[in-house]
């Protein structure tokens, strides 16, 4: 692990350790966001889950039923009768805030169905129940896109936060705390350098003055 490279001076070590505390306080509180994003992105997974099995049997049912249609009359008969709309559709987007992060919002809705614009006489029975399966889905369909395109964006910020946490936990903080230490055991140091000098100079002049008064005796 790399080291910070600092004067070792007791304003440095103030500084470090105010740098120290304010590193400790936002990994706690990168903490606490990774914690709720997870909680947020495993509630999103379950209904994602529960909804993407009720469109794949809602279309594998409207597949059944066009397919069957499709069997009983001919590919240009199809074209036809599904070439007008019976109905339209209109689909607004904003955006919602989950934990400082912007995910999506859709809202489908679709105007008063009008008559089939193909006739009964030239489609088969099978043409009715598909398209309403199929129109049955839409709004189930959007609304899982709306929902993957959130686990998206929250798995980005959740790995960012992750990041974070780790790069707080395991390099800057281990880091400051070894510089601190660092500055601590230098001035220690420097602090009984400066003891040992002064008992050394005290020492010494005692010295002298015992030999100063030894002579004044003699």
């Amino acid at each position: 692990m790399a080291q910070i490279h600092v004067n070792p001076t007791r304003m440095e070590q103030k500084r470090l350790k105010a740098r120290l505390s304010v590193a400790r306080r936002g990994h706690k509180l990168m903490q606490d966001k990774r914690d709720e994003l997870m909680r947020r992105f495993l509630g999103v997974v379950k209904e994602t889950a529960s909804l993407r099995r009720r469109v794949e049997e809602a279309l594998e049912k409207s597949y059944r039923q066009f397919s069957l249609a499709a069997a009983l009359s001919s590919p240009s008969q199809m074209s036809v009768a599904l070439m007008l709309p019976s109905s339209e559709a209109e689909l607004s987007v904003s955006a919602a805030n989950v934990m400082g992060v912007q995910v999506p919002h859709f809202s489908y809705a679709v105007s008063a169905v009008s008559h089939r614009e193909y006739g009964l006489a030239f489609t088969p029975a099978a043409m009715d129940p598909a398209v309403e399966a199929l129109s049955s889905v839409a709004s189930d369909m959007i609304r899982l896109a709306e929902l993957e395109k959130t686990l998206a964006l929250l798995s980005e910020q959740i790995e960012k936060a992750r990041r974070r946490v780790n790069a707080l936990e395991h390099i800057m903080i281990p880091q400051l705390e070894e510089a601190i230490s660092a500055i601590s055991m230098k001035l220690d140091e420097n602090e009984r350098a400066n003891t040992t000098r002064l008992m050394k100079v005290k020492r010494m002049m005692v010295e002298k003055r015992i030999e100063a008064d030894r002579r004044r005796m003699e």
